[in-house]
């Protein structure tokens, strides 16, 4: 194959989105990667050397890459964040030109929850595109607690809060298609608006 015929698939290929997955220290955000990547994810994973190695031994200190294919018109370009603050200055690398992103907590870490804050606020000043919170590790949501999510995470009604299954590929996808979902609904609006 020539590189012209190359050059021409790959413009033919269909839309890249590119899809931030951020979130605390030990969210889960790798293994969501890892779980619905349809390439081998490439990490940049180092041992743990302080007093965090109890609840894993290796963290991402610059990124996770996965790619899922939609359908022929649309591939999702997946980027993780590293969670710990000394790392923050790859979420604005990581987050220039996202269409949306997930934030990931581990729903049986009340600190994690703590820690999605900052984060939170980092990325909404950063841009002001849509983002879905997902729930990982959780065996459900009611009410009070997604009340209590919401109102920790000063979240509009609007934004969809997901447990989810990280190791769980169709969990996995839930989220995805509820970030989709409101990536088209914000695209529909800018462009109702405009008419």
């Amino acid at each position: 194959m020539s590189a012209t015929t190359n050059r021409i698939r790959r413009r033919t290929a269909g839309t890249a989105v590119k899809i931030v997955v951020t979130g605390p220290f030990a969210a889960g955000k790798t293994t969501l990667i890892r779980t619905i990547s349809e390439i081998t994810v490439l990490s940049t994973e180092k041992g743990i050397t302080d007093e965090t190695r109890s609840r894993k031994t290796d963290t991402t200190v610059a990124m996770d890459f996965g790619r899922i294919t939609i359908d022929r018109d649309l591939v999702l370009y997946l980027f993780g964040t590293p969670g710990q603050d000394r790392f923050d200055f790859m979420w604005e690398i990581l987050g220039e030109g996202m269409l949306g992103y997930v934030l990931l907590v581990d729903a049986t870490r009340p600190d994690s929850l703590d820690e999605a804050i900052g984060i939170l606020d980092a990325f909404r000043r950063m841009a002001r595109v849509p983002f879905v919170v997902g729930l990982n590790r959780a065996e459900g949501m009611d009410e009070a607690e997604e009340e209590r999510i919401r109102k920790t995470l000063d979240l509009d009604p609007d934004v969809p809060v997901v447990p989810c299954d990280a190791t769980d590929r169709e969990s996995v996808k839930a989220v995805l298609l509820a970030l989709l979902y409101a990536v088209v609904d914000t695209l529909d609006g800018a462009a109702a608006a405009q008419a």
